[in-house]
């Protein structure tokens, strides 16, 4: 999905407050000093010139507008990933919401994160990374299906090629296809599926430690081959009658177990 155009303003409150901030300050310093000293002997531009240091405090305030919006944004993604199962859980994140805890995961990794958000819920590059002379680019998917084919990753690898970037991370709240993990096992592509999500906000989370467990219970109870409910069961006969296992309730479809773990 192609994103739209974006004005300056609107980039700049999706960076760090303190690029407006020192963006800002360039510009003014700039027309009040530098370009008129420049310009001053130039026979066309001296009037010009001569109208920037007036100009100057107006132009840098503008450019300081999306300093406090960026600022807010920042904090707000930082509470919401700090907060996340305790105020809401995976689950019941927006696809908005969930590419920010993804940027703020990967912005806290110490990666340079640049979202490329406001489009739609779907397709096409979500997040790129820069670390050093490495870029990564990401796409989260947020489905209620919980499923991500190969179709998704190959056309990422396909993107990759093309930009020469370095690798491609697929972030899923649910899980790949056997086909998507085969697809992806001797190329430049991470996968990150649910558990391993929850476990990566376990890791960044700057408080509320104790949220990782209720936010691995979302997958705790799911089947991993075919994403339906497991349920609990006893066996009734072999060497293992009257204990009890996880039984994946789309049985005889689904044949996956789970013991309990004591």
């Amino acid at each position: 999905m192609s994103r739209s155009n974006k004005g300056i303003l609107e980039i700049l409150t999706k960076l760090p407050w303190w690029v407006s901030v020192t963006l800002s300050a360039v510009i003014y310093i700039a027309l009040k000093w530098i370009f008129p000293a420049l310009l001053i002997d130039h026979i066309f531009l001296k009037g010009f010139s001569q109208a920037l240091p007036d100009m100057a405090l107006m132009i840098a305030l503008f450019f300081l507008l999306p300093a406090p919006v960026s600022a807010y944004h920042s904090w707000r993604k930082k509470r919401l990933l700090d907060d996340l199962n305790v105020i809401k859980s995976i689950s019941e994140l927006s696809w908005n919401e969930f590419e920010e805890i993804v940027a703020e995961i990967f912005r806290r990794k110490d990666y340079t994160v640049i979202e490329n958000s406001g489009a739609g819920p779907d397709g096409g590059i979500d997040i790129t990374l820069h670390k050093g002379d490495d870029i990564f680019l990401v796409q989260c998917k947020h489905w209620k299906a919980r499923k991500v084919g190969v179709r998704i990753v190959r056309e990422m690898y396909g993107i990759m090629t093309a930009e020469q970037a370095t690798g491609v991370i697929v972030v899923t709240s649910g899980f790949f296809t056997q086909e998507a993990l085969l697809f992806a096992n001797d190329k430049p592509i991470k996968l990150i599926a649910g558990e391993q999500l929850s476990s990566l906000v376990e890791k960044t989370q700057r408080s509320n430690k104790k949220t990782s467990i209720a936010i691995q219970k979302q997958f705790l109870n799911s089947c991993p081959r075919c994403s339906h409910q497991l349920v609990l069961r006893t066996a009734r006969r072999g060497q293992h009658a009257g204990n009890q296992f996880y039984g994946c309730s789309n049985y005889p479809r689904c044949r996956f177990t789970k013991a309990i773990q004591n």
